[in-house]
C-alpha cells in the first residue's frame, strides 16, 4: 500500500468527523389513503429492529450500511458499499480522480468489490471510445481487480471469452446483485438492481473516485414512495406498459431524489427480468432509487448465481413505516402505453398513435434488451413480416445465445426475427440507446421516427437531434414494426384471456441460457 498522501489523510478526518455526528431526525409526513403496506415473507434484520422506529425497506438498507439501529429521511450518513460498478464512458474519469487525489499509487478499497463491465462505446472505430477501454484494461491490471468483462477483438464478440455486454442486465447474470446490499454505479440506470431488493443508484465520477478509495459514501437517505401494484395483469401488458404508466403519472420529476418501492401482489406475476425493467426506469421519475421486496423468485434466482457466494440479508418495510406518498394501480384496467417524443413521461394510449407512421423499430438496451424481452416480441412477429427496418440488439452475450437456442412453435427466435424480416442480431452492447459515435449500430443519423423498447427520448437520446422515439413494451415494438405504423398490440395478435409471462413462452433452453436458471 502507498503512503497516504495529504489528500488522503485529509479524506480520513472528513470521514471519522463525519461518522461521529448523527443529524436529528426530522418529523416526516405521508398520506394513509391508500392503506398500510402488507409485510412480505422472509427474513429481516437483526434484534435492534425491535427498537428502531418502523423504517421503509430503503431505510433500513441503509441503516445497515451505515451501522445505525435506524436512519429517516433527510439524515445525512457514512454508508459502506458492498459493490462499485463502473463501465468505459465513466470509468476513466473515474480512475482519473482516484489517482489524482488519493496518489498514483494508491489502491482501492477492495478489489474483489469493484466490477468493471466495458459495453457502452464498444463496436466503433473511433479512437477515443476504443482508447477508454485501454483505460480500464490499464487499471485493472494495476490494480488486480477480480471482476472486468474485457473484450480485445471488436470485430467477432465472440472470440472474447469474458465480455458480457450491458452492465445492468450482466450484473445481475453474473451474480453481483443481491438482497439487502448496497450498489454504487457510474451510471444512472444502476437502479436497476433494485428489482432483487437492494440499494442500488448511480453516482458521479467524483463519488465513485471517493468509493474507490474508500468504500465509503456520504449519503442522504430519501424519502421513499409507495407503489402499489394489484390485480391481475393481462396478457397483453408487460412490465414497461406499467413503469410508463407510472412516469406519466407523476412525470420526470415526480421522484426527484425519493425512492421508489414497487409491491403489491402483482409483484408476484413478475419475473426477475420484468422486476428489472420496473426499477431501471426510476430514474426517468428522477427516482433515487427504485427498489422491490425480495421474495423466494428472487432467492431462487440469486442463490443460482451469486459470485463468490457471499451472504446476504433479506429486509423488509415494516408495516408502519412512513412514505412521502402512496399510489394503488389495478393492473387489469390498464392498456398498452407509449411515451411520445421526447419526454418518458408524455404518455398516451398505443392505440390512440395509430395514426403516426415511423421509420424502424428498435429493441434492446438494459430496459428493454433482456432474453424475455426477445420472447415476447418473437410472439408477436412469428408468422408475420415487419414493414420498415427492425433492429435487434440483445443486452448480453447469454441473451444473444438465448436468441439461438430458445424457440417458439419449434423455431428459434433468430429464425422467428429472420422470417419476419428483421435485421440479423447485433453484438451485444448499449448500441443506439444513447446514440455514440456517427458508426454504432442502428444510431439514428437522420430525423426519423422510432418505436423503441429503451427508456429514454429526449432530443438527440439516439443520435439526430431531430429524430423522434417513442418508448413502448416489446410488444407494442414488434406489433408497430409489423404495420409501421405505432400499433397496439392487442391489434396484431390474438391475446389469451389468461396472462401467458415471457419466461412461459420458450422452450429447449440451452444449458447455459437464463431461462434454464429460472
Amino acid at each position: 500500500m502507498a503512503p497516504a498522501t495529504p489528500a488522503v489523510a485529509l479524506l480520513g478526518a472528513t470521514l471519522a468527523f463525519a461518522n461521529a455526528f448523527v443529524p436529528p431526525t426530522p418529523t416526516v409526513t405521508s398520506s394513509s389513503r391508500f392503506g398500510s403496506i402488507r409485510m412480505m415473507a422472509g427474513s429481516v434484520d437483526g434484534a435492534a429492529a425491535s427498537k428502531a422506529p418502523p423504517m421503509t425497506l430503503t431505510e433500513k438498507i441503509l441503516a445497515r450500511a451505515a451501522g445505525k439501529e435506524s436512519v429517516a429521511p433527510n439524515d445525512n450518513v457514512w454508508v459502506q458499499a458492498d459493490n462499485l460498478l463502473t463501465h468505459d464512458v465513466c470509468g476513466p474519469g473515474t480512475f482519473g480522480l482516484f489517482k489524482k487525489e488519493f496518489g498514483p499509487r494508491a489502491k482501492v478499497w477492495d478489489k474483489e468489490r469493484v466490477i468493471i463491465i466495458p459495453d457502452h462505446y464498444i463496436f466503433t472505430s473511433d479512437p477515443r471510445a476504443n482508447r477508454n477501454v485501454d483505460i480500464l484494461r490499464d487499471f485493472v491490471q494495476e490494480q488486480n481487480i477480480k471482476y472486468f468483462y474485457d473484450i480485445t477483438d471488436r470485430g467477432e464478440f465472440k472470440a472474447n471469452p469474458d465480455y458480457k455486454g450491458v452492465c445492468h442486465v450482466a450484473m445481475a447474470q453474473e451474480g453481483h446483485t443481491r438482497p439487502g446490499e448496497v450498489l454504487f454505479g457510474t451510471d444512472s440506470h444502476t437502479c436497476n438492481a433494485g428489482a432483487f431488493g437492494q440499494f442500488a443508484t448511480g453516482i458521479g465520477n467524483t463519488d465513485a473516485a471517493f468509493v474507490l478509495g474508500t468504500g465509503k459514501l456520504l449519503l442522504k437517505v430519501p424519502a421513499s414512495m409507495k407503489f402499489d401494484l394489484n390485480g391481475e395483469i393481462p396478457d397483453y401488458l408487460l412490465a414497461k406498459d406499467i413503469i410508463l404508466q407510472v412516469i406519466g403519472d407523476i412525470g420526470v420529476a415526480g421522484a426527484t431524489y425519493r425512492a421508489m418501492e414497487f409491491g403489491g401482489d402483482a409483484i408476484g406475476q413478475l419475473s426477475m427480468e420484468e422486476r428489472q425493467t420496473l426499477c431501471n426506469m426510476a430514474i426517468e421519475a428522477g427516482g433515487k432509487n427504485g427498489i422491490i421486496p425480495a421474495d423466494a423468485v428472487t432467492q431462487e434466482y440469486v442463490d443460482a448465481r451469486n459470485a463468490g457466494n457471499r451472504p446476504y440479508t433479506i429486509f423488509q418495510a415494516d408495516p408502519d413505516a412512513k412514505y412521502h406518498s402512496k399510489y394503488a394501480y389495478d393492473l387489469s384496467s390498464l392498456e398498452p402505453v407509449v411515451a411520445k417524443p421526447h419526454s418518458p413521461d408524455n404518455r398516451a394510449l398505443a392505440k390512440d398513435c395509430r395514426d403516426i407512421k415511423i421509420d424502424r423499430v428498435y429493441i434492446g438496451s438494459c430496459t428493454g434488451g433482456k432474453t424475455e424481452d426477445f420472447v415476447a416480441a418473437a410472439r408477436i412477429l412469428q408468422g408475420n413480416k415487419v414493414s420498415v427496418p427492425t433492429f435487434l440488439v440483445p443486452a448480453t452475450r447469454r441473451v444473444y445465445d438465448d436468441l439461438y437456442s430458445l424457440t417458439i412453435g419449434g423455431r428459434t427466435l433468430a429464425q422467428i426475427f429472420r422470417d419476419a424480416g428483421c435485421i440479423d442480431p447485433a453484438s451485444p452492447s448499449c448500441a443506439a440507446c444513447l446514440g455514440g459515435p456517427a458508426d454504432t449500430f442502428a444510431r439514428m443519423n437522420e430525423p426519423l421516427l422510432c418505436v423503441s423498447t429503451t427508456n429514454r427520448n429526449f432530443p438527440g437520446r439516439m443520435g439526430h437531434k431531430d429524430a423522434g422515439i417513442f418508448l413502448a413494451s416489446p410488444y407494442t415494438a414488434a406489433a408497430s414494426a409489423v404495420t409501421g405504423h405505432v400499433t397496439d398490440p392487442r391489434e396484431v395478435f390474438e391475446f389469451s384471456n389468461t396472462r401467458h409471462p415471457a419466461e412461459t413462452l420458450a422452450s429447449a433452453p440451452a444449458k447455459n441460457s437464463v431461462f434454464a436458471k429460472k
